[in-house]
């Protein structure tokens, strides 16, 4: 295909690498986006190029996102660059949109069962209903496990064998947790339900045994770009398939150091063997960052070559300081140290909006929170803060609805509570 002149708005201002993935339009593309180097901006203009120079009509384009808050911006993005028939979805949300349709054509006008918005209310009965400690192991541990399963297509009667061949531990003994994944499903089914993992294996049965359905489908949407790709499940990565059928035209973006859904079933292999299962695929790496110093990224090379590997992000901000690691003996003394960072450098005349505390997982967020506010120090938080989460408020609610209690009392009625409602045991009180 023809290039644009340079003077083109959708090429003038990208790198190397951007111009030649943007320029690839047409059959299977991998697109290595290590972070901070532009992807969001070389998936929108990649598509919006495709379709100025004629490579496909903008309602046969399909952009795949991995949330649905990044297909709201994505959509932003491509109607900033004119582009407003273009669909940018969730796997989900677009195996939804395909099961609302061609459900009742093959369920006798019977409506779509409605989705579960999350597996926790069920599993929480549940679990409560196992023997001895194993009634306070955490709904969501057997929520992840489950969906492991099912990003497999796995049913109960076929969890034992393959868990046992990928070596998988569930968070309770495999008889239980098979008894537990069991009346989970007859649970769902006796409500009328379905869930997210059910959505898509529904919408792959769609496409394998309907040939006509299939074949509409495929009609609709023919021009894939998938985001995110490093956590692709084996359950998206068939349903992506079975949408591109024949064709070829299929670009997936990711970077298998950012893959952070594994223990839920993703997989960056289906990124790193992207071009060994798709003949003639070209492969182009992002590596200029501009969101980091040159000494961040080092740092990050440095892990990086630790393991063996050869990737390297170079950089295109100016210097910044050295980043620096510290250990401490206690989480207690953490948590002081950060306190007394944070104190350090207000005092220093950093403004506290440019301060950042960053954690892995929500759950790290109280201790956190609770060691800023004890100093008097304002904080906001990105996300839902942990005092202002659904479950913590609903366990605070029930608390104030029991007896009185204060002091050690109020911890043991707080640790009772939150074991019976919740199905999680909080860590031991410390003497």
């Amino acid at each position: 295909m023809s290039s644009s002149a340079p003077a083109d708005p959708l090429l003038d201002d990208l790198n190397d690498a951007q111009l030649e993935a943007v320029r690839a339009v047409d059959g299977p593309l991998a697109i290595i986006a290590g972070a901070g180097t532009g992807k969001t901006r070389v998936i929108s203009r990649r598509t919006a190029f495709a379709i100025a120079s004629g490579a496909v009509p903008a309602d046969q384009v399909l952009v795949v996102t991995f949330t649905d808050k990044a297909a709201g911006e994505m959509m932003q993005r491509l109607r900033g660059l004119g582009l407003p028939g273009v669909t940018a979805r969730t796997v989900h949300a677009h195996a939804l949109s395909q099961l609302r349709h061609f459900w009742p054509l093959r369920n006798d006008g019977a409506p779509l069962p409605e989705i579960l918005d999350s597996k926790l209310p069920i599993l929480i009965r549940l679990a409560r209903g196992l023997p001895g400690h194993y009634r306070f192991t955490a709904a969501k541990d057997l929520a992840d496990e489950i969906e492991w399963a099912k990003s497999r297509q796995l049913d109960p009667r076929g969890y034992g064998d393959a868990a046992a061949v990928a070596n998988r531990e569930p968070p309770i003994p495999v008889d239980l947790f098979i008894r537990v994944f069991g009346d989970y499903e007859r649970a769902k089914t006796r409500a009328g339900r379905i869930d997210f993992d059910d959505m898509l294996g529904e919408a792959i049965r769609l496409l394998e045994d309907d040939r006509e359905a299939a074949a509409t489908i495929r009609s609709r949407k023919r021009w894939f770009s998938v985001d995110e790709y490093q956590d692709t499940s084996p359950l998206q990565e068939r349903l992506l398939g079975l949408w591109l059928g024949e064709g070829r035209d299929i670009c997936v973006v990711g970077d298998e150091d950012q893959t952070i859904y594994t223990f839920a079933g993703a997989s960056s292999t289906f990124l790193t063997s992207f071009a060994d299962r798709h003949d003639g695929a070209r492969v182009v790496a992002l590596t200029e960052n501009y969101r980091s110093s040159p000494e961040v990224l080092e740092f990050a090379n440095r892990l990086i070559a630790s393991s063996g590997r050869t990737k390297r992000l170079s950089a295109t901000k100016p210097s910044g300081p050295q980043p620096t690691v510290a250990g401490h003996r206690t989480a207690e003394a953490e948590l002081a140290a950060l306190v007394a960072w944070v104190r350090r450098l207000i005092a220093e005349g950093t403004p506290a909006p440019e301060i950042a505390v960053l954690v892995r997982m929500n759950a790290q967020l109280e201790p956190i929170e609770t060691a800023l506010t004890r100093a008097g120090i304002g904080y906001r938080v990105r996300g839902v803060g942990f005092y202002r989460r659904p479950d913590v408020r609903a366990a605070i609610e029930l608390v104030h609805r029991g007896r009185p209690a204060a002091g050690t009392s109020l911890s043991d009625e707080v640790r009772t509570v939150w074991a019976r409602e919740f199905g999680q045991t909080l860590a031991p009180r410390r003497s």
